[in-house]
């Protein structure tokens, strides 16, 4: 009889419970979702906002310009547009419709190439890979002259670490204040996914700081060009002046 209780059905040598209640409240399975097809795109959002003593067009300005972003935004070596916009309808400007970024933390780089919708003095939208843009038609009317080959073209040349990419700097004119500073406010908004669902666990920690970090050094930016310069200060979308 006690060899026969050693030999008991697999179905009862179950762990205790309280062993099966801890190992579930360790940590999330990154890889959940992608084993899953039937689940929802888990996107990572992240939004920074300041209130800034200048005029909107200014700071739309250097909001739209690209090139720069190496020289002030954290972790990006380098920054060149690679394609433009057909002139607006309101500045008849000509504008980024596409650009090649590089982001980098130490020995990791990552080349992005980014498709770009500019709503004049308003909103400059960035979106990468298979990413579609949410701004209506027309508002973008300037940049969707090629857009049908040159979605397809980015989406071939898209980042293998992100699969989802979206960035929005939003510029809101609030008027002016009693000392008669006009005043503005700025908001970059960040939407992305890792093609990695490892990478989304081990970045949880230092993710949330990026936005900040960006507008920051944005703000920055917009002081030191600003400041001493009364004739960036008052430039406007539709003189020369504007384009620096």
């Amino acid at each position: 009889m006690a060899s026969l209780k050693a030999f008991r059905p697999l179905h009862l040598l179950k762990p205790p419970n309280h062993l099966t209640h801890q190992r579930r409240t360790f940590l999330p399975n990154p890889f959940q979702s992608a084993f899953n097809p039937l689940s929802s795109p888990n996107y990572q959002n992240l939004t920074a906002t300041r209130i800034l003593p200048y005029a909107a067009h200014p700071i739309y300005t250097i909001v739209s310009d690209v090139p720069s972003y190496s020289s002030f935004l954290p972790y990006c070596q380098s920054s060149s547009i690679t394609r433009w916009s057909a002139p607006d309808s309101t500045y008849h400007r000509k504008w980024p419709s596409e650009a090649k970024i590089i982001v980098g933390f130490g020995n990791l780089t990552e080349s992005f190439t980014s498709r770009i919708f500019c709503v004049p003095g308003r909103i400059v939208e960035s979106v990468g890979g298979g990413t579609e843009t949410e701004l209506e038609q027309g508002q973008i009317a300037h940049h969707l002259a090629d857009e049908g080959t040159r979605g397809k073209d980015v989406q071939r040349r898209g980042s293998g670490l992100l699969t989802h990419l979206r960035s929005r700097w939003t510029i809101e004119p609030l008027g002016e204040e009693q000392s008669g500073k006009e005043l503005t406010e700025v908001t970059l908004s960040l939407e992305y996914a890792f093609a990695n669902p490892l990478y989304s666990t081990l970045s949880a920690g230092a993710a949330p700081k990026v936005a900040e970090m960006m507008i920051k050094a944005f703000e920055e930016r917009v002081r030191s060009l600003l400041d001493n310069d009364p004739a960036k200060a008052n430039a406007t979308l539709g003189t020369d002046k504007g384009r620096w």
